[in-house]
């Protein structure tokens, strides 16, 4: 399954939204354990080992880009 990397949220903002909503009134530790949980929780749902590796990899390299 390649990775789609265009824009592809049928409502993005209220997305956004949700994922801000999702981490209020939590300290960093839970916030932390919660990305975890949702990361390992859509990588389960799109199951793919190659397609992981590449989201991973495009990833980790925006992050490295910026600092």
């Amino acid at each position: 399954m390649p990775l789609n990397t265009e824009p592809n949220l049928a409502r993005p903002d209220d997305f956004y939204e949700a994922l801000i909503d999702m981490h209020r009134d939590l300290d960093d530790a839970q916030s932390q354990s919660t990305n975890a949980q949702l990361i390992l929780l859509l990588a389960n749902h799109i199951g793919d080992h190659a397609t992981l590796l590449e989201a991973m990899q495009i990833a980790r390299n925006g992050a490295t880009r910026r600092t």
